[in-house]
């Protein structure tokens, strides 16, 4: 057992231990969480061949505390807390799984579901300490009749603050209050006051709604992170007492949800625009989406519980109208839309649609290829499309079959590699002969549920700041199969809620909308053939089989694009059932591209910018660790 805190102001990168095992010292690594409330604990069971126990952290990490466990005193919590998963875990550890075995002792011992954040987060909670800079804030209180109780809340955390703000305002709607309270500047809203004047003689601007409440370090840690950034944001508790742990910046998922909510600081420079107008909806809205529609605005994010927050005036509908009126303003051709109870945005298809063309490796299976050639040729909407398939040496005669009615298609061809195989090297040979301006790669167990799942995503992937486009991908009981990968998950990289119900929402509501992921899978994942050209492709030599798709994505940000998973194409994907379960000589090769893939995206693994470092990286959820 490992204890240590962290840096508050030091950006977050998760510690490693490192065990060298056996006589040569192979090593094999483990992820830690993040300490970012403060101080972390992680549970481990350290091999028996151990020989030696490094721990790689960032500047300002403290080790306070190295302990040790009983493995018989760790089962029985198991069998405490989950008799299942106690017979698991025996079940493992008889059959020599030894990671299989670690990981269910860590996720049942030393894993907290979400829902007791509370208890999980009071013995991790450090007070911070940052001495106050001379950012010169303003704090706009935007305030309705009635609202005088939880107005004096609010105050009186901003009076507490280690950082004092330059002005405190409170801009009511309608007359101001008989008694003002006088630690604030009272004024009437004015819906014609320029974005500029909201902020006057500021640096920065903290927009509140009475009974928000701000942590007595709170401006202190948004200034500091406000030196190197447009605008800064924390975490928060929101009304309903339950934790929003946010991603790093991620402005596809900012303008759909508005996730960075009320614990942030806005500087001067993305304070711009039109009136925000009345004081309603439409008005909160404005100022909110003023860091989510500036493009190429620097956002800070800081992993820790900054403020407790009041109810959000804005329901769905109302932000999608307000997020629509924004962008018409700002004359981007994207529109806002409210659908499923979320908001969704529209980007362009260009005119005349580009030509894509679908690439998909296959080895005999009639039942999968001859489903999935279906689904592309007669049951997707999209018209400009090529099928190339790539068959890696095909002797079942039905399929031989299949193929010379295929070829009488002018939109397919049919490529024969008969190779030992290499999924990458399959990839990139499609890839090669395809002709049109966007690639899809589509795995051979992967069928068509609605004709419209191309279009969404030829739609992102025509963005000229976006690489590798996923998509959604549900098992064939409905349940989750791929909602974006992060980077760490399982040690290396993983499927977030896999197995979860299909209209799982997940935190923050991000699986409703398309948003940034580090990295997405290759079962059905489009890109711009020029993007794809541009980094070389996959990369066939280091990682012919696994880990070739996040590698690929991981490039692609490394060079600028980046990558995002949307749920507006949905397909179903009988996970690997054309290439069976990994044991063996097929394990053993696993494991050797799993340990270079841990060495060439180590920084990657230790920070997923879009997973908070205090969530799990054992569990496939998301729990916190």
């Amino acid at each position: 057992m490992l204890s240590y805190s962290g840096d508050p102001i030091v950006a977050p990168r998760r510690p490693i231990v490192r065990v060298l095992r056996g006589p040569e010292g192979m090593p094999q690594d483990f992820i830690l969480p993040g300490a970012a409330h403060g101080v972390a604990h992680w549970l481990g069971l350290i091999p028996a061949d151990a020989r030696e126990i490094r721990l790689a952290a960032a500047p300002g990490c403290v080790l306070e505390r190295v302990g040790a466990r009983r493995e018989a005193g760790v089962l029985v919590q198991c069998l405490l807390r989950r008799p299942w998963r106690f017979v698991s875990a025996l079940w493992e550890r008889a059959r020599g799984s030894e990671r299989r075995y670690r990981d269910i002792l860590r996720g049942t011992c030393a894993v907290t579901p979400m829902a007791r954040f509370a208890s999980w987060a009071a013995v991790r909670s450090r007070p911070v300490g940052i001495p106050p800079s001379d950012l010169r804030i303003r704090c706009l209180v935007l305030a309705r009749s009635g609202e005088e109780a939880a107005l004096a809340g609010t105050l009186d955390a901003l009076v507490a603050q280690t950082h004092t703000a330059l002005t405190t305002r409170v801009a009511w709607e309608g007359a101001l209050p008989a008694l003002p309270d006088r630690r604030a500047d009272h004024r009437a809203w004015d819906g014609g006051a320029s974005a500029a004047d909201l902020i006057a003689d500021a640096d920065a601007l903290c927009l509140l709604r009475p009974g928000d409440s701000l942590v007595p370090d709170a401006l202190a840690m948004l200034a500091h992170a406000l030196a190197s950034a447009d605008f800064a944001y924390g975490d928060e508790i929101g009304a309903d007492g339950r934790p929003r742990l946010k991603p790093d910046w991620s402005p596809d998922l900012a303008l759909a949800t508005g996730y960075q909510g009320r614990a942030c600081l806005l500087s001067r420079s993305v304070i711009t625009g039109s009136p925000p107008g009345p004081i309603g909806p439409m008005a909160e809205a404005a100022l909110a989406l003023q860091i989510a529609a500036a493009a190429g605005a620097r956002g800070a994010h800081i992993p820790r519980v900054l403020a407790r927050t009041a109810e959000d005036r804005l329901d769905t509908p109302a932000r999608a109208r307000a997020l629509d009126v924004r962008l018409k303003d700002l004359a981007v051709p994207i529109r806002a839309t409210h659908r499923n109870g979320a908001v969704h945005l529209d980007w362009p298809l260009p005119h005349p649609a580009p030509k894509v063309s679908i690439v998909i490796p296959s080895r005999d299976r009639l039942d999968l290829i001859a489903r999935v050639c279906r689904g592309v040729l007669h049951e997707t909407a999209y018209a400009a499309i090529e099928l190339i398939i790539v068959d890696n040496g095909s002797t079942d005669p039905a399929v031989l079959a299949h193929y010379e009615g295929l070829r009488r298609d002018p939109r397919v061809r049919i490529l024969v590699d008969p190779q030992p195989f290499n999924f990458a090297a399959m990839v990139n040979a499609g890839v090669a002969e395809a002709s049109g301006a966007i690639v899809v790669l589509l795995n051979n167990d992967v069928a068509v549920l609605e004709p419209g799942w191309l279009e969404a995503m030829v739609r992102q992937a025509c963005r000229p700041e976006v690489g590798a486009v996923g998509a959604k991908l549900l098992y064939g009981d409905g349940t989750l199969q791929h909602a974006g990968v992060v980077v760490g998950l399982g040690g290396r990289a993983g499927h977030i809620l896999r197995r979860r119900p299909g209209d799982t929402p997940g935190h923050l509501g991000r699986l409703r909308v398309a948003h940034e992921v580090s990295a997405v899978t290759a079962a059905c994942l489009a890109v711009a053939r020029e993007k794809y050209l541009a980094v070389g492709g996959f990369d066939a030599d280091v990682f012919p089989v696994d880990f070739n798709d996040v590698d690929f994505c991981l490039r692609l940000g490394a060079a600028g694009w980046k990558t995002v998973w949307t749920p507006a194409a949905t397909l179903a994907h009988l996970e690997s059932v054309s290439r069976g379960p990994s044991v063996g000589a097929k394990r053993a090769r696993f494991e050797q591209e799993a340990a270079r893939f841990s060495e060439r995206w180590r920084e990657a693994i230790r920070h997923d910018p879009f997973y908070h470092p205090a969530l799990s990286l054992t569990t496939f959820g998301e729990d916190l660790e």
